[in-house]
């Protein structure tokens, strides 16, 4: 029972998203710490409240509605999330497009159907499979696939 655990625990998906977590809990306090000290005090400053927004509320009767809580964590969220995705996000997609291995192409991937028996073949098929008729190979298709037409052997 606890093998499966330590196998569960040490699998390299698992320690990755736990040192993730780690990080981005780190990173969102400091996102959160940035919001706090600079983007906050600017807003309140903007709007003419006097000392931190995150501190605005109104009253309705004898419950007060935070507001500027809940101003300033969706402006927390808005700065990580676009710090995530410009810094994080764009740069690896880059980098993965750039190092990413072309795929092969496969020749038979292509269909088209037969116009005879009207039944999906490879756009290499110089041959029906299912009637056997003759049928014209689509240039393009054999192009991608990096043959040629090759013609047929006269009859003897």
């Amino acid at each position: 029972m606890l093998n499966g655990f330590k196998d569960f625990i040490l699998r390299g998906n698992v320690v990755s998203m736990a040192i993730g977590l780690a990080v981005g809990s780190a990173f969102t306090a400091v996102v959160t710490g940035f919001s706090k000290a600079f983007i906050t005090p600017l807003i309140g400053l903007a709007t003419g409240s006097v000392g931190d927004f995150s501190e605005a509320k109104f009253t309705l009767g004898k419950t007060h509605f935070p507001y500027g809580l809940a101003i300033s964590a969706a402006i927390a969220f808005v700065i990580t999330a676009a710090v995530l995705y410009f810094c994080i996000v764009v740069p690896m997609t880059k980098f993965q497009e750039k190092f990413a291995k072309e795929e092969a192409k496969d020749a038979k991937s292509e269909k088209r159907d037969c116009p005879a028996c009207f039944s999906e073949i490879p756009a290499i098929a110089s041959r029906c499979a299912h009637c056997t008729s003759a049928v014209e190979p689509i240039a393009e298709a054999l192009e991608k696939a990096g043959l040629e037409r090759v013609g047929v052997p006269a009859q003897r």
